[in-house]
């Protein structure tokens, strides 16, 4: 491997960050590589928290599949503001990483899921009205510890208790929010943006179909499969999409990448389920010359101040 400086002067380098479980990229993300290739920019697979990295070397660093950072959020955090370069930036990094943000999101006036949080200790009892309900740490990745609960089957309560209790005593927080049944039929629909030379750019959408059919199955799976094909954007939801990344603290002009999932609410409405900032699948295979404009993104940074 040749030196930082050297790198400067020639082709500039970019880490592409994941996780050792995931050490060559995952096969979506890999598909960015080649069009890097093509702008002169070399892309390298490279392990968060691999000690024998020095991040100096890169002239960016991009998160893509950190994805077993949620049992050690405090270290990745600290990871993140240590690591020049990055992108996303690290105190987006620190905000986005615990969903308590849906909190701030809302108070701006974005329409979420309505969300209750559960802190370790306290006590909680399921809500009376006996509907479905999700519950997931609020600091996760994929579906990793989350489970669907009917209310109105008194085993289902019981597991649901137990399930907030034990994340409790792990010392998790965590989050209960009612489901959301057009998950079942209309799915979820993921639009996902890239920075361009007007700022963040929409670039195309894709639909997620149900994940959760039961009660927590465990921590064990890393980001599993999903059922996911193009999806056309509508107006009402890239007018939601729009309304979070602008409370997004310090801006939406600071990012690389940005992915807005949505279900529809009761009346038929987008609401927002999660807006990912940190490591999200950004579905490159999905629509055509995606992987092309994710590279030019990253191109677009590397010319550019990081803030």
């Amino acid at each position: 491997m040749t030196d930082h400086h050297q790198s400067t002067r020639g082709k500039p380098r970019v880490a592409l960050i994941t996780c050792a479980e995931l050490a060559d990229l995952h096969e979506d993300d890999r598909l960015v590589v080649a069009p890097l290739a093509a702008r002169g920019i070399v892309a390298e697979s490279v392990v968060w928290d691999d000690p024998a990295i020095d991040w100096a070397r890169y002239d960016l660093a991009v998160l893509r599949s950190p994805w077993d950072y949620m049992f050690r959020r405090d270290e990745f955090v600290a990871w993140a503001a240590r690591v020049p370069r990055l992108l996303n930036p690290a105190d987006v990094v620190r905000w986005n990483t615990d969903k308590r943000y849906l909190d701030e999101l809302s108070a701006a006036g974005v329409p979420t899921v309505p969300t209750s949080w559960v802190l370790p200790g306290e006590p909680w009892q399921p809500p009376a009205d006996r509907g479905e309900y999700v519950i997931k740490p609020a600091v996760s990745a994929g579906s990793r510890g989350t489970g669907r609960y009917d209310l109105a089957d008194p085993a289902h309560r019981d597991l649901a208790v137990a399930h907030v209790r034990r994340l409790g005593l792990a010392g998790r927080v965590t989050m209960v929010q009612p489901y959301l049944t057009a998950v079942d039929t209309v799915g979820e629909t993921a639009l996902l943006f890239l920075a361009g030379p007007a700022g963040l750019t929409f670039s195309h959408a894709i639909r997620k179909g149900p994940m959760l059919t039961g009660p927590e199955q465990g921590d064990d799976v890393l980001n599993g499969a999903e059922e996911t094909t193009a999806r056309t954007a509508q107006p009402a939801q890239l007018a939601v999409a729009a309304q979070a990344l602008a409370a997004v603290p310090g801006g939406p002009e600071r990012l690389l990448y940005a992915r807005v999932d949505l279900i529809p609410g009761p009346d038929g409405n987008p609401v927002l389920v999660e807006l990912e900032l940190t490591e999200p699948s950004l579905f490159l295979a999905h629509a055509e010359g995606a992987p092309n404009r994710l590279a030019a993104a990253i191109a677009l940074r590397l010319t550019q101040p990081t803030r």
